[in-house]
């Protein structure tokens, strides 16, 4: 869930009036070496939350001491929030190094705990499919978002209004009796929607011909975009397997 960011060029790159001298940040080699940084980073993200998936699902000892301590849900909950707010809201943060990668890894940690327990719930078999669907769903939409001439990334605002609405979905679905096909609905709509994300958050990487992008320097703000992006379309996704299995 992010918005176009401002491009403001390296003070190495102005001059003393004050225009850019010699440096053209949008210039492929770049923009392309900032895409590797940023799927690097997201795969060392997935591998971590991949490895605390698999503890929590092949290791009884461990899901049985984390169930028994259910206080550590919400350290790590609030450890996620309060990283997620740092990056989201403080440039310094996410771009000063070593802090930025700091900051990252904490969350990470945390949301890939968080994760853990949520899937130490469900089958082994469903939290397989559920990863294999997702990693399927996400090479598709990546690949349609390098190759597709629509721009998605007119779309901020559009998805903005509709995470809104799946909010207020889910928070009135709260105070209904359970319903099967209600919970299908509403979780086909979320991974909908963070399909589209994912799409609109790939674009923005990209740069290029569309009109928003993303500046090289928020490599960090990237990678955690499209990580939440996959991380909720892998929970919702697991829903809906989960509510069929029943």
């Amino acid at each position: 869930m992010s918005q176009p960011m401002e491009y403001a060029p390296p003070s190495s790159a102005v001059g003393e009036d004050g225009e850019v001298k010699g440096f053209d940040f949008n210039e492929k080699s770049i923009r392309r070496a900032f895409i590797r940084k940023v799927y690097s980073i997201l795969m060392c993200q997935l591998l971590i939350t991949m490895g605390f998936i698999a503890l929590f699902l092949f290791h009884e000892p461990t899901k049985v001491w984390v169930h028994r301590n259910g206080w550590l849900f919400w350290v790590a909950l609030v450890v996620m929030f309060v990283c997620l707010i740092s990056m989201a809201c403080c440039t310094n943060v996410r771009r000063k190094v070593p802090m930025n990668f700091i900051f990252l890894t904490i969350f990470t940690l945390a949301e890939s705990f968080l994760l853990g327990i949520v899937t130490s719930v469900y089958d082994v078999s469903a939290v397989m499919m559920a990863v294999g669907i997702t990693a399927g769903v996400c090479l598709a939409l990546t690949l349609f978002a390098f190759q597709t001439k629509w721009d998605f990334t007119m779309m901020g605002g559009a998805l903005v209004c509709a995470t809104m609405i799946l909010l207020i979905f889910g928070i009135i679905a709260i105070f209904l009796p359970t319903n099967n096909i209600l919970n299908l609905v509403y979780a086909a709509l979320g991974a909908l929607l963070f399909s589209l994300y994912l799409v609109y958050d790939t674009q923005l990487m990209m740069g290029g011909k569309h009109k928003y992008s993303i500046s090289p320097e928020e490599y960090i703000f990237a990678a955690l975009n499209l990580y939440l992006d996959i991380v909720n379309i892998f929970l919702y996704i697991l829903m809906i397997i989960g509510i069929t299995k029943n």
